[in-house]
């Protein structure tokens, strides 16, 4: 416990609620395209959680989430799971600037990218951390992208499409 004090029963209560609640937002995130924070608070009330609007903004801002372009005009919040959000719009950037095309085979998503940008273009998709991935193995402008089934790799290539087209 910090500074060797323990932690009272009820903020042991509140950290495991707020795990739980951020692992259904995670959930939620991945599995709607929420664009606003009053839309994630109506589904987590569905999902049970009484939640106000600062706490919304809170898991947002601790879960790191970025808004993309979700087509028709809408945004739709995404988790880039990395500390920085800064180093989330690099590696948004070097995979917009590295991509060329995608290609599924079964459950293998293939990155064709600019010629020397393949390592580079991998180590972004592997720290947006797509609980899909499984793995990427980079070449000189080509990466393999190990996907759990095949149905998770429609998934991830439309995630892609999204980030790359902004």
């Amino acid at each position: 416990m910090r500074d060797g004090r323990k932690k009272s029963v009820k903020g042991m209560v509140s950290d495991a609620m707020k795990r739980e609640r951020h692992e259904v937002v995670v959930e939620l995130i991945n599995k709607y395209d929420i664009e606003t924070q009053e839309e994630l608070a109506a589904y987590l009330r569905k999902e049970g959680f009484d939640v106000t609007q600062a706490t919304v903004s809170r898991d947002i801002r601790e879960l790191h989430l970025s808004k993309i372009a979700a087509g028709n005009g809408r945004q739709k919040y995404i988790i880039l799971q990395n500390e920085d959000t800064r180093l989330g719009d690099k590696y948004i950037r070097v995979l917009r600037d590295g991509f060329v095309s995608m290609s599924m085979a079964q459950n293998i998503l293939v990155i064709k990218t600019v010629q020397g940008m393949a390592m580079a273009v991998a180590a972004a998709v592997d720290a947006m951390r797509f609980p899909e991935i499984v793995g990427c193995i980079a070449g000189d402008d080509t990466i393999f992208a190990a996907v759990r089934s095949a149905e998770e790799t429609r998934a991830v290539m439309e995630k892609m499409d999204e980030i790359i087209k902004g």
